[in-house]
């Protein structure tokens, strides 16, 4: 065995001790705030949220070649557990403890707010969780921090070491999806105070992974056969990891309601309509431009459509949401389409599907937000929203950047030219979907 592997397993062992000390989820006291109901649903809806991973590990995992089949669907299960722990450990603190920073201009959370899940129990919570235990607040924020991550590797799939992946993981989960967490829906945060409206996270999650992913693309290069075109491994499963993703996305943006009640069911309502009418609206596209309709085609049109809806989803009325399902499918259409034409190697294609459809969600909340959209007479909501595209673009494109830098100078992330030619499967994990160990 490895002694740097002893080393770190030892270590792992005298903090989870150190963890025993601080933390614990009291179930003494029988807190009057508490509604039944509520809880019910977000137990549910956090559930749901944590299927859309291996939903979406589905969905990128047959859309690559099959040399890399297996390597691209860990970097999304992977991300279940590394990004758990952290979450446990600094993340939550980061992202919704005490806000350091002037009132209504909060920038990030104290990191021993909630250190080691301190204080993380079954009572309410008057700010952040008011009929449901704050456990269960933290619980389903988490999965929410899961899937960004995850998204991101779309975009270098086939040609990233495995743990200098986990790094990057790692240090974007506290960098950039903490901090933006916190400035979103803290009560404190100060996109929140500005008057930004991200129902359930098209900012937060889809923005800042779209940006990532369009950083990472940059910083790390084309693919060596990147003129050579591939066919998805498995369209099937590309099918599978859609509908997995459709059906856990009714917990992630009906579940942001944070209650079983009307919100929820509106959120519920945009969310399916939104996502039917990107489906139909992608085909559509297709065959304005000569392309036959297809599976590919169907699935990613429907994914658009739920990233799209994501920010505005509790706050737009059904007629809303079908033109914003519409928008997306046209705008991402084309985005992919004309993507294909530079030099950047966007290998899923992160930034043209979820940066662009979070972006449009965005721009379309502060259009279409009732009562206070620019639908309605109404100019601040869509003016902030305008300049909150460009801060968050900027923080999280050139933050992502930077933490590429940094995890490249602590382990190169790009593997060896013959690594790459093999395949990831074999050459990272030793495995192969096909069964076929190649050596060589």
């Amino acid at each position: 065995m490895k002694r740097i592997w002893m080393i770190v397993i030892v270590l792992t062992l005298l903090v989870t001790l150190f963890g025993v000390y601080f933390s614990g989820i009291s179930s003494t006291a029988l807190d009057p705030n508490i509604v039944p109901g509520d809880v019910a649903w977000m137990l549910t809806a956090t559930a749901l949220v944590l299927l859309m991973t291996p939903g979406l590990a589905f969905f990128y995992g047959g859309m690559i070649q099959p040399k890399n089949i297996l390597s691209t669907m860990l970097q999304s299960f992977i991300a279940m557990g590394v990004v758990s722990l952290i979450w446990m450990l600094v993340g939550f603190s980061l992202a919704f403890g005490d806000s350091i920073g002037p009132d209504k201009y909060g920038l990030i959370g104290n990191p021993f707010t909630f250190f080691m899940f301190k204080g993380v129990g079954s009572n309410t919570d008057k700010l952040l969780a008011p009929t449901i235990p704050l456990a269960l607040f933290a619980m389903f924020q988490l999965k929410f921090a899961i899937i960004t991550p995850a998204l991101i590797t779309g975009s270098f799939a086939g040609r990233v070491r495995f743990n200098a992946y986990i790094l990057f993981m790692s240090l974007f989960v506290i960098f950039i999806y903490c901090p933006l967490a916190h400035w979103t829906w803290h009560p404190n945060g100060f996109l929140r105070n500005w008057g930004v409206l991200d129902f359930a996270g098209g900012t937060v999650v889809h923005m800042s992974a779209g940006f990532a992913a369009l950083a990472g693309a940059m910083f790390l290069g084309r693919r060596r056969d990147y003129t050579q075109p591939f066919l998805p491994a498995n369209i099937p499963f590309v099918l599978l990891g859609a509908g997995m993703l459709w059906f856990g996305w009714f917990g992630f943006n009906a579940g942001s309601a944070l209650a079983a009640n009307s919100i929820a069911t509106i959120a519920l309502v945009n969310t399916n309509t939104a996502s039917a009418a990107a489906m139909i609206g992608y085909l559509m596209v297709d065959a304005a431009m000569g392309r036959k309709p297809s599976a590919m085609g169907a699935a990613i049109g429907l994914v658009v459509g739920l990233v799209a809806i994501t920010p505005a989803a509790g706050f737009v009325n059904v007629g809303a949401s079908i033109f914003i399902g519409l928008a997306a499918s046209i705008i991402c259409n084309y985005s992919i389409h004309y993507r294909s034409m530079t030099y950047i190697d966007d290998t899923l294609d992160v930034f043209p599907a979820h940066g662009m459809g979070g972006i449009i969600g965005m721009v379309l909340t502060g259009v279409f937000a009732q009562g206070i959209g620019l639908f309605y007479g109404e100019f601040h909501t869509f003016l902030v929203h305008i300049v909150a595209l460009f801060v968050v673009g900027i923080f999280t494109f050139g933050g992502s950047y930077l933490l590429y830098r940094l995890t490249d100078l602590i382990i190169p992330m790009r593997v060896a030219p013959k690594t790459e030619r093999l395949g990831l499967d074999i050459t990272q994990h030793g495995e192969s979907y096909a069964f076929e160990y190649k050596t060589e």
